[in-house]
């Protein structure tokens, strides 16, 4: 009797079609991940800041991590050197301006303006934490009513003046 061997017959298309469709899904995660981090960056971009006014306003905000916009009282500031401990009151800025500088000092003298009580630990005080800076600051406004910083960035509003020539010099000829 002779031996019989019974082979599958091999098909040479099942191998293509499962690369095809390995590659293919690959493709679409890629591909929804890509757009999913554009639409979630996009959302979260639009707004650079938030105001000191719109944070105090929505209570959605409490204890969730928001970067707020506002002008420094000068006065306000004291830092506690042994523990790191910044501590400053920040004022509303309007959102509508034509010059920041301007705007930074009609906040801080405006009393019915939004305030709002700034913490920032582990840091050192930065030489341009001044009366009417800019500051942009990263954190979760707290229960207590205090913001609890983890960023602070500040602008300096020297920056923001128009620079003029200091007396004494004259314009540059114009035949020159």
């Amino acid at each position: 009797m002779a031996d019989v061997n019974w082979e599958k017959p091999k098909n040479p298309e099942k191998p293509k079609r499962r690369e095809r469709l390995k590659f293919i899904s690959a493709g679409v995660v890629i591909l929804v991940s890509v757009l999913y981090l554009l639409v979630s960056g996009t959302l979260q971009g639009a707004r650079y800041f938030i105001t000191v006014a719109d944070l105090l306003e929505d209570p959605s905000y409490l204890e969730r991590t928001v970067r707020i916009s506002g002008a420094v009282i000068g006065e306000s500031i004291d830092y506690d050197s042994e523990q790191a401990i910044i501590r400053f009151e920040i004022v509303n800025i309007p959102s509508q301006y034509d010059d920041l500088a301007s705007a930074l000092h009609q906040a801080v003298q405006d009393p019915l303006a939004a305030r709002l009580q700034v913490l920032v630990e582990d840091a050192a005080i930065p030489d341009l934490l001044q009366h009417e800076a800019q500051a942009i600051l990263t954190g979760a406004l707290q229960r207590d009513g205090v913001f609890q910083a983890t960023e602070l960035l500040l602008k300096c509003p020297s920056r923001f003046e128009e620079s003029t020539a200091p007396e004494g010099l004259s314009q540059i000829p114009e035949h020159l």
